[in-house]
């Protein structure tokens, strides 16, 4: 896991073995957060990591259980040092579990260095605001909640809605605009069944969008520890691809869900006091140390993005998990089961949706000059569209106006060929504007109050043939 301390101190007397925690006498000078090895009785030895320091006792996490611990024939080491994992530019086009450890059949990894998962803590003064867009050929995104760099963004999802081929198809589709800008992609899946696991493996080399990902894969029957760890390592993987190698990295998470699960089922084991729904009541901070490890930084050419998905229980976006990460992140991007039964996809709830620093990556120079307008008009269209659709079922599509059926249609339309999309297709932010203006021409010309009109007569299909 890192590289090993010189420094290494024996307790004598483990106390209590329970699920995957060791209960051991106090120590002196032990820290929170330090690794440790459990030697057992066979001469086996685990990686744990303490979680819990007292005067009456210190508490270790063991990765991988503790269950058939002898507590007379075993003891921990204590090795004087956070959890680290070993990082180089060669992890690129590479697989590992949640601690780093190569499971694509590949050699190990030779390191450029022996990074702390938890990270360094960056200074808020030197933190850039986030101003570049990040294209990631999906139109809802593109178009209506762009993305850019540094930014923090998560999907909101529900169980049985497709996140997870979302999530792939932005992997394989995520560029950013310019011509000598370094991208990489640092994908983890957290707690997902072999069959995910398989699926995400087996697209990202079938497509080759493996050649500019690394890739971090930890299943439902990993130990609980192990995924409190997945997201820290995957970030600290891209912090050095970033500010060692110049690089724009957009790190990819799924399912933020599971890892609270796992916060939340560590809380008890350590007989915390619960907060809301069983969840401990320090679950905001330590998101917080996840999500604000994303950003820009002064004097570094590189850049982190954060799209961590999760999925929200019955679909209730009041749920602490989303919740919180709403509070921590800049907007959010939800999917809705109405239009997932529509058999549309991507699934994105438009007006549920918002990205807050959308407005700092898109324009001349970095989109194009028409896209605030367009933006603003297809979220209006789409809102009024909505609004008289829920009027239509009262009074009768018959009762409506002219003007009023035309908002209908484009409704209806902008979720078949604006929101929907195929799987593997790929759309530019120019071909998703254009898509906009072509459904922007079904409404009456007067109707398109937030375009320019110079971008009306440039843009707009009616004079784009006349010309």
């Amino acid at each position: 896991m890192g590289a090993s301390s010189l420094y290494v101190r024996e307790t004598p007397r483990l106390v209590k073995a329970q699920g995957s925690l060791l209960v051991a006498e106090p120590l002196p000078g032990v820290k929170y957060g330090e690794v440790v090895e459990v030697v057992l009785g066979t001469g086996e030895t685990r990686l744990g990591q303490v979680i819990d320091v007292s005067r009456e006792a210190t508490i270790v996490q063991v990765f991988g259980g503790v269950s058939e611990v002898d507590l007379r024939g075993s003891r921990i080491r204590f090795k004087g040092e956070t959890l680290k994992i070993p990082v180089s530019i060669d992890m690129l086009g590479r697989v590992f579990d949640g601690l780093g450890r190569p499971i694509d059949g590949g050699p190990p990894i030779i390191p450029e260095d022996y990074l702390d998962i938890n990270g360094a803590p960056l200074n808020p003064a030197a933190r850039l605001p986030p101003s570049e867009f990040i294209e990631t050929g999906i139109s809802a995104i593109d178009g209506l909640n762009s993305i850019v760099r540094g930014q923090k963004l998560p999907i909101f999802s529900g169980s049985g809605l497709p996140h997870n081929r979302i999530a792939t198809q932005i992997v394989r589709q995520a560029r950013v605009l310019g011509k000598e800008e370094k991208f990489a992609v640092v994908f983890a899946a957290i707690g997902v069944s072999y069959d995910d696991a398989m699926f995400f493996m087996d697209n990202f080399r079938r497509y080759g969008a493996l050649e500019h990902t690394v890739a971090f894969i930890n299943t439902a029957d990993s130990p609980v520890i192990e995924r409190i760890a997945v997201p820290r390592v995957a970030l600290t993987v891209a912090e050095h691809l970033a500010w060692n190698h110049d690089m724009h990295v957009l790190v990819i998470i799924t399912d933020m869900t599971n890892y609270a699960e796992a916060l939340r089922e560590l809380s008890a084991a350590r007989e915390e006091v619960p907060s809301r729904r069983g969840y401990p009541g320090y679950m905001y901070t330590d998101l917080a140390t996840i999500y604000e490890r994303a950003g820009r930084v002064e004097g570094k050419k590189g850049s982190i993005t954060q799209m961590p998905i999760l999925t929200m229980p019955d679909d209730d976006i009041t749920h602490p998990i989303p919740d919180l990460t709403g509070y921590i992140t800049e907007g959010q991007l939800v999917l809705s089961r109405a239009l997932w039964r529509k058999g549309i996809y991507p699934p994105f709830d438009i007006l549920m949706s918002l990205s807050r620093l959308m407005k700092d990556g898109i324009g001349p120079g970095k989109t194009r000059e028409d896209h605030r307008g367009v933006f603003m008009q297809l979220y209006s269209a789409y809102a009024e569209g909505v609004r008289l659709r829920e009027l239509a079922v009262v009074v009768g599509t018959e009762a409506l106006s002219e003007r009023d059926r035309k908002y209908l249609e484009y409704a209806d339309r902008f979720e078949r060929e604006f929101i929907g999309q195929g799987e593997y297709e790929r759309r530019t932010i120019e071909e998703t504007l254009d898509k906009g203006w072509e459904l922007l021409a079904i409404l009456p010309e007067e109707e398109l109050k937030h375009v320019k009109l110079e971008h009306i007569r440039k843009y707009h299909p009616k004079y784009r043939k006349k010309s």
